[in-house]
């Protein structure tokens, strides 16, 4: 797999947003938080435009702007073209602009990229997004949308179609957990000071309030241009506009917040910072504030009435206001690290090299496979497609199950222009259409087209694309030609090809770039035996057949297998074995194969083939992870994973046979060793692990398999 490249970003303010330490405002203080903790903050440049030279933080570079105060040039038109020029030149791979469509719209016009579109405000009361036809066009030409807020994101989709919101997250602003700090008796307002915020209700109940109680007072923090409410008690104190950081110190000391707000507020990052910092918050429930904390008290009316009941009920309730206090600072809804990573999750899933469009971790599947519908399901205690659809649904993803060969099997045609199998494709295609995966895992196949997995990296070049092969590939194996010429016709097409051989053992023969070995693995619900603690009567079980496909023998065809059986049965008169495919004794299957596996204390584990590294047949989960004590060849090199204390290795049909007869009357070690074998493989080779490494190699991050 290729290693991870370097994204490079623009981060781009409106012209208006001053990014600096003195007046930095709501998308100042979201951009700047989220890049302090990124993983991509070496290469995220922040686009703006400010007088001052205070920046929050170093990887500000400021547009200068000759239009800013001019009746005849657009400055929104000039600042565009100045992002166009800086982009072209520094080669970013992603442009992320915020809360100005306009200038997105202009940007398309002269530069080609990947955008992710900001919304702090809402959509419909901005130029470039008040239209549907104008939400429909920045929908189309972004790669994703991020709200501040569900209210935010309802607005946007207002008399639009819900199932186009596939492209569009959620980001709240957020906050870092705070220490516990000395309270003052203070009651604090933060905004501006004028009526869509509310401040003349909080001037008329608090002057009530001061009367009152001597021992408090209250604090404003704000501005407004053209003033006209006044808060005129000796116990009330205006601060004024405050930097960011001198505003959150007030709110540390302060017991009590107030946001009564009447506007609609696309998110209120007071009422978020004032609970995360301890203050009893209360807010009203206009727009996003009901999103920025479970602690807050609601205002049932946006009045002055209740406002002066609720902050009396807090004042007088000295215990109720610590445990609001308390609680507040203890569960934060939105914190700056779980969704920095997320929104570096969003950008990684807009680039191809990352190879997954996924979000949170969890990411959906399309697992297809043979589920042996034909077969009636026989084959439901050994298939390994199955297994990996349970561990994928355990590890939290989502997935689609397809059987293809039953798929073709049941949609047989009697037209000579409309086959199966090209039904088939276009059914896989419309599928990934409608379910849009992230990760297409199939195995054992030859019915997907080549042109069809083009057409899927077409529709959606996130898409990983792998193939699992669970039989044998040792290079001496006849058998094994064909199934090597089976992966070889996918392994350059696919991101990652999983075998249950160690690939060294194919140098030269498969993409080896791509290739990785993976253990059978065990599934709790299916190897669900303890055999170690029955009463078997039966003292060796082996169980072969000519292919999981044929109920039966094949006539006249013998492998290495049955030779070994033959010299091994003549060492071992006295024991009493069950072999299963050997000896006229046909195959069996589903519970058949269950019942007579925990009839044995003993399993022989012995593949087709010249014993090679790490390579067994997957009848290897079955008694292992059922708890009969289990011989394996020395040279498959199992003692790479299990010790002597959890399985019995052996040299030669002589010394397999002198192991089979001690260890037959030997019930106490049997068992012990038995046991410790199925511990081991649960702990190492189970469903939900053997899973995981396989979407751990499927978004790049570094696999654990032992």
């Amino acid at each position: 797999m290729n290693s991870k490249k370097k994204i490079n970003i623009a981060t781009i303010l409106p012209y208006k947003e001053n990014y600096s330490l003195e007046k930095a405002s709501a998308a100042s203080l979201w951009v700047s938080e989220f890049f302090k903790n990124s993983k991509f903050k070496n290469n995220i440049f922040i686009y703006g435009n400010t007088n001052s030279k205070n920046y929050l933080t170093k990887n500000y570079i400021n547009i200068n702007l000759k239009s800013l105060n001019s009746k005849f040039q657009s400055t929104t038109t000039e600042y565009s073209y100045k992002l166009a020029k800086e982009i072209d030149k520094k080669k970013f791979d992603l442009i992320e602009i915020h809360n100005r469509p306009l200038i997105l719209f202009n940007l398309l016009k002269q530069i080609q990229n990947r955008f992710i579109f900001y919304f702090h405000n809402d959509p419909l009361s901005m130029n470039g997004s008040k239209t549907i036809e104008e939400r429909l066009f920045i929908l189309k030409n972004v790669e994703k949308i991020i709200f501040v807020s569900e209210w935010v994101k309802n607005r946007f989709f207002l008399n639009l179609d819900l199932k186009l919101s596939a492209k569009t997250e959620i980001v709240y602003p957020s906050v870092n957990k705070q220490k516990t700090t000395k309270k003052c008796k203070y009651i604090t307002f933060v905004g501006r000071l004028n009526h869509s915020k509310g401040y003349d209700i909080f001037q008329k109940s608090i002057q009530k309030i001061l009367d009152e109680f001597p021992k408090w007072k209250s604090l404003s923090v704000g501005d407004e241009d053209r003033r006209s409410i006044y808060i005129n008690h000796t116990q009330h104190k205006e601060l004024g506009f405050l930097s960011h950081k001198k505003t959150l110190d007030i709110l540390n000391q302060s017991e009590i917040a107030v946001v009564p707000s009447r506007w609609e507020e696309p998110f209120g990052r007071t009422a978020l910072e004032a609970s995360s910092r301890g203050c009893a918050t209360i807010i009203s429930n206009r727009g996003g504030l009901i999103e920025t904390t479970n602690q807050a008290i609601i205002l049932k009316k946006i009045d002055e009435k209740n406002l002066y009941k609720e902050i009396k009920k807090l004042i007088l309730n000295n215990k109720k206001r610590k445990l609001i206090q308390r609680n507040s600072r203890k569960n934060i809804k939105h914190q700056v690290l779980n969704n920095t990573k997320f929104i570096d999750q969003i950008r990684e899933s807009i680039f191809p090299i990352y190879n997954v469009n996924f979000l949170k971790n969890k990411i959906k599947i399309i697992n297809l496979y043979n589920q042996g519908q034909k077969l009636n399901h026989r084959l439901f205690n050994i298939s390994l497609g199955k297994k990996f659809t349970n561990g994928f649904i355990r590890n939290g993803n989502d997935v689609l199950e397809i059987s293809d060969r039953d798929f073709i099997k049941n949609n047989k045609t009697y037209n000579l222009l409309q086959n199966s199998r090209v039904n088939f494709q276009n059914y896989l295609i419309e599928t990934c259409k409608n379910y849009n995966p992230d990760l297409l895992f199939f195995g054992h196949t030859k019915n997907i087209n080549l042109d069809t997995i083009k057409e899927l990296k077409l529709l959606n070049k996130n898409l990983i694309i792998s193939q699992w092969n669970e039989d044998p590939v040792m290079p001496d194996l006849s058998y094994s030609k064909q199934n090597i010429t089976n992966i070889n016709l996918y392994s350059d097409s696919v991101d990652h090809n999983f075998i249950t051989t160690d690939p060294s053992v194919l140098k030269q023969k498969i993409n080896s770039d791509n290739l990785h070995f993976f253990f059978v693995p065990v599934d709790k619900n299916i190897e669900r035996f303890d055999v170690f603690k029955m009463n078997p009567k039966k003292d060796l079980f082996y169980a072969m057949s000519h292919g999981v496909n044929r109920a039966i023998l094949k006539e006249g065809t013998e492998d290495n297998r049955v030779e070994f059986l033959d010299k091994l049965v003549k060492k071992i008169s006295k024991i009493k074995y069950d072999f299963y495919g050997f000896a006229n004794k046909q195959p069996i299957w589903g519970d058949d194969f269950n019942s007579a596996l925990i009839n044995s204390k003993m399993a022989l584990n012995l593949s087709r083939g010249k014993p090679t590294k790490h390579y067994s047949s997957n009848r290897i989960a079955s008694v292992v992870g059922n708890g009969l004590l289990t011989f394996v060849d020395k040279k498959v090199q199992m003692s790479d994973f299990f010790n002597n204390n959890e399985m019995i290795f052996y040299d030669n049909i002589a010394d397999l046979s002198d192991k089979i007869k001690f260890y037959s009357v030997n019930d106490k070690l049997r068992k012990k060793i038995a046991n410790n074998g199925k511990k081991k493989y649960f702990k190492l080779f189970n469903e939900i692990k053997i899973t995981k490494y396989f979407i751990d190699i499927s978004l790049g991050n570094k696999p654990s398999l032992f």
